[in-house]
């Protein structure tokens, strides 16, 4: 597996990905998401040879805050440490910040996964989060 930063948006490749993970309301509106990705703090890709497995998009300052945007990997590859590593790299580059933060999917597999890569819920530092779709 190689990860590298994933400058050039390829709307097929990243379509295929956000639709295969069942996120269609992101690629209802590709424009937006390229403008996000173009926009966005750190966006990392995995590969396996040629072909990308999963991207992690990150948004923030970099210094005081990160905020794990985006996680993706294609049902083929997950739980294959795609992931894993993805989110690896992400701390490893920014463990000079304070605050790496996320939202997730409320189910056990996501929190677990999660959970083992040492982030913790929000309740555990007395906060919450808010949110408005």
């Amino acid at each position: 597996m190689e990860i590298k930063e994933y400058k050039a948006f390829d709307k097929g490749e990243i379509a295929d990905l956000y639709t295969a993970v069942g996120w269609t309301a992101y690629t209802d509106d590709l424009a937006a998401l390229e403008r996000g990705f173009t926009q966005s703090l750190l966006v990392l890709a995995a590969y396996e040879e040629d072909a990308l497995t999963g991207i992690i998009r990150c948004v923030g300052d970099g210094e005081t805050i990160v905020f794990i945007q985006d996680i993706l990997v294609f049902p083929a590859y997950q739980r294959r440490g795609v992931g894993t590593a993805l989110v690896r790299e992400i701390l490893d580059r920014f463990k000079h910040v304070r605050q790496i933060e996320l939202a997730t999917d409320d189910t056990p597999e996501t929190k677990a996964f999660y959970k083992a890569m040492g982030f913790r819920p929000l309740s555990e530092f007395g906060c919450c989060g808010f949110m408005r779709i």
